[in-house]
């Protein structure tokens, strides 16, 4: 089975606590704060690798977390950054959060490696806060956390054309006739289980990558057969080759099975069907000629008036292929190079902030109890040492600033009142 999703974890590196440390030589006998800063952390970076083509490797390895940075040392000495984590992904795919589903990043477009999370800063030494007041501060600052999220990859395949129509109307042999993929032909349902690509070569430089798109039947946009798997693969198409059985030859009715594709196109994702769109009525050396132009004028009658093109052609024999394949390339030359690029939907540094409201209330269990709360709050108890003087005057400073203070009074907080901070338990006093 082709290999084209996968649900990781991934973690960037935290960074190094700052050191606490003071000189300790025979000639400096008041020696002062020497503690070093704490190294950064490893990022977690991705990189496209035009070696890959499934993301089968996922399977087996499911944890990428980059390196932590080292604590700092004595004598003013800074820890060692932590390694980055370098994760190879194929050429087309999308990073998703795994909880909402939101694009993070499509890497299609991507030639340089891109930083999906960022390592800790380091924290700082306690070197740093010795002050004419504090001359010997035993304080040091923690390092930044760790980012870390569940991630969802999707490979869909870059193609400039997307082949598309029910099993057995010869995709397959026109692949084979006109590019140098050589998918399996064979006459049942999901013979291509892979998406088979395949490049097109005409004339003067001209040509394109095609991929012929299996499995779409009815019902495929809801998970019938095998389907749902490989819609996604069409997304990134610019312009879709719809080909048909114009002959008959199993009884279908071309005109219904190009409705019913289609309407699970459209089911899937309407962006589809705004693309251009060729009709390739196949196997019509199959047919007398007047035959021919019976079909393809009820084909033309039913679809050219949308601005379908309708095109007669026989895998087999080559006959009509080329003028398809030249009318193809006059599309594609009207489009923009680049190949369809999924937007950004959710950022993870916006996911990783701790800015947010800070809540104050009463608590409606324990009576003279106020609750303090919020991501900022527990950021700061995770950064502050309130042993130290300099870590209690800045946690004072910042109940003050955030008007934590006032919005106590405000609900009526009296002195001996317990303020709870998480783990944190002080009584109030003015």
């Amino acid at each position: 089975m082709f290999a084209d999703r996968a649900k990781i974890f991934i973690r960037s590196g935290k960074g190094g606590d700052g050191h606490v440390s003071f000189r300790r030589e025979i000639y400096v006998p008041n020696g002062g704060p020497d503690g070093g800063d704490g190294g950064k952390g490893g990022d977690l970076i991705f990189v496209v690798d035009e070696g890959l083509n499934t993301l089968v490797d996922f399977r087996h390895v499911r944890k990428y977390c980059a390196g932590d940075g080292q604590e700092g040392g004595k004598k003013k000495c800074t820890g060692a950054n932590g390694e980055d984590k370098i994760v190879k992904v194929p050429p087309g795919t999308i990073i998703k959060d795994a909880e909402t589903g939101k694009v993070i990043m499509d890497m299609s477009n991507k030639k340089e490696p891109v930083v999906l999370l960022k390592g800790g800063r380091g924290g700082q030494g306690n070197r740093h806060y010795a002050t004419a007041v504090m001359q010997a501060p035993k304080y040091a600052q923690p390092g930044q956390p760790a980012q870390e999220l569940w991630v969802q990859l999707e490979l869909k395949v870059i193609a400039d054309v997307g082949l598309v129509g029910f099993p057995n109307v010869g995709k397959s042999t026109f692949l084979s006739r006109v590019t140098n993929a050589k998918p399996k032909i064979a006459n049942y349902h999901f013979t291509t289980l892979n998406p088979n690509l395949g490049v097109v070569d005409l004339a003067e430089g001209a040509g394109f990558v095609i991929a012929d798109i299996p499995g779409i039947i009815e019902g495929a946009s809801e998970g019938v057969g095998l389907g749902y798997e490989f819609l996604r693969h069409i997304e990134r198409t610019k312009v879709i080759i719809h080909m048909v059985d114009g002959a008959s030859v199993e009884g279908r009715d071309p005109i219904a099975d190009i409705k019913a594709i289609n309407e699970e196109l459209e089911k899937y994702n309407p962006e589809i069907l705004k693309r251009p769109q060729v009709i390739a009525a196949n196997k019509m050396d199959t047919l007398m000629e007047d035959e021919v132009e019976d079909i393809i004028s009820l084909l033309k009658e039913e679809f050219e008036p949308e601005g379908t093109r309708v095109m007669p052609i026989s895998a087999v024999s080559g006959q009509g292929v080329k003028e398809l394949l030249w009318h193809v390339n006059s599309l594609l030359a009207e489009l923009p190079d680049e190949p369809v690029e999924f937007e950004q939907e959710f950022f993870p540094d916006v996911y990783q902030d701790v800015s947010g409201p800070i809540s104050v209330s009463r608590s409606e269990e324990e009576e003279g109890v106020f609750l303090v709360e919020g991501p900022r709050v527990e950021r700061m108890l995770g950064y502050t040492n309130l042993e130290s003087e300099k870590g209690f005057a800045f946690f004072q400073n910042f109940m003050k600033e955030n008007g934590i203070l006032e919005e106590l009074e405000n609900l009526g907080i009296e002195e001996g009142d317990t303020v709870k901070l998480y783990n944190l338990e002080f009584e109030y006093y003015r």
